[in-house]
């Protein structure tokens, strides 16, 4: 697995000198695109460095041991070969992680819908809700959202909302909240006071560039309208909303969230080169079986995934039995606890898949 280790460390410093090359410096997109190679092999450079570091000192600890008679010097060369050997096995750990296949969509902006699922309005409310909660954590990893569509109920609801999340490394990490969310707590309109279960789904998409997907034409129908707003009301007096039909698929994107028809038809099929791009990877994902049974719960976006229960205030993560009590929290964007535990439990199951194979 070690093997061209070496051969990493060599072209890291490749690429450091090249930086400082005129011909480099002053070419943009060549000073880009080696930046690019350099941040991506740095961290593996870096860590194998350390992991010989550690293994030099465990032979060179090993050796003073067999030459010296002194006590307190010996002592003092056991607790470095102790360290040694523990910062080993660490950096070892690490190595593993950053040798496996990347997967190529990782450092794309994503676009996610939350589609309000069984419960009626209370599950539009929730779907509203957790369209905040990912506002709250996008925001709080510096990164930024846009608002492509949206369904609303009237009462502060969403039946549907699709939004960009623009980010580095963004679909790497938001890629785990694929799934049903569902939702135990007593709604407000429940006079009763009985709890109600309820759901939504969500969908993480990798965003998808013109390259990745190439739409015919023939195939799209473009109507224009005016926005309206909830309850039918008129929300400007120009025909700015945008619809799309995509006849192979019977896809229909409705666009209307900016005052410019121009905006809103860039938003409309930016979302559905998204949505075909999507459809393809899901379509490899279920043929490659083995994949799927590598990820964390099935890649299934029907599959529960997360219980958000209200009266005992919290979370449950049901791919990785993972239970927190923070549910206030959590709602309000604290979601890095759950998205740490589920990478390191993907990373884990990758690692022992790759072990077997070898």
């Amino acid at each position: 697995m070690f093997e061209h280790l070496d051969d990493i460390v060599m072209r890291n410093k490749e690429l450091l000198n090249m930086m400082s090359e005129p011909a480099v410096a002053n070419d943009s997109a060549k000073l880009q695109q080696v930046m690019k190679e350099q941040g991506e092999i740095a961290p593996i450079a870096e860590t194998y460095l350390k992991y010989k570091e550690a293994q030099t000192t465990i032979d060179d600890s090993l050796e003073m041991l067999e030459s010296e008679s002194d006590e307190e010097m010996r002592q003092m060369i056991k607790e470095d070969l102790s360290q040694a050997k523990e910062d080993l096995v660490d950096l070892e750990s690490k190595l593993k992680i950053l040798l496996l296949p990347k997967d190529p969509n990782d450092d794309k902006n994503v676009i996610v819908e939350i589609r309000g699922g069984a419960g009626g309005d209370e599950s539009a409310l929730f779907a509203a809700e957790v369209y905040r909660m990912y506002q709250h954590y996008v925001e709080s990893r510096g990164w930024s959202t846009e608002l492509l569509e949206v369904e609303e109920t009237g009462i502060g609801g969403m039946k549907k909302v699709n939004f960009m999340v623009k980010g580095k490394g963004a679909y790497s990490i938001l890629k785990y909240e694929s799934g049903v969310h569902r939702v135990q707590r007593v709604p407000e309109t429940e006079s009763g006071g009985r709890i109600h279960t309820s759901t939504i789904t969500v969908a993480v998409m990798p965003e998808a560039e013109d390259v990745d997907i190439e739409i015919n034409d023939k195939d799209i129908r473009i109507d224009v309208m005016r926005a309206s707003g909830n309850g039918g009301q008129c929300v400007n007096t120009t025909d700015s909303a945008v619809r799309l039909t995509h006849y192979p698929t019977g896809i229909v994107i409705y666009s209307q969230t900016e005052k410019s028809q121009l905006q809103n038809k860039e938003k409309a099929f930016a979302l559905l080169r998204t949505k075909l791009y999507d459809m393809e990877l899901q379509r490899r994902q279920s043929e490659a079986s083995a994949e799927r049974l590598s990820q964390i719960g099935t890649g299934d976006r029907s599959e529960k995934i997360r219980t958000y229960n209200f009266p005992q205030g919290r979370v449950t993560d049901h791919r990785i039995n993972l239970t927190l009590y923070k549910l206030d929290k959590i709602m309000n964007g604290d979601l890095q606890e759950i998205l740490d535990a589920l990478m390191t439990a993907d990373q884990q199951k990758k690692l022992l898949k790759m072990e077997e194979e070898n």
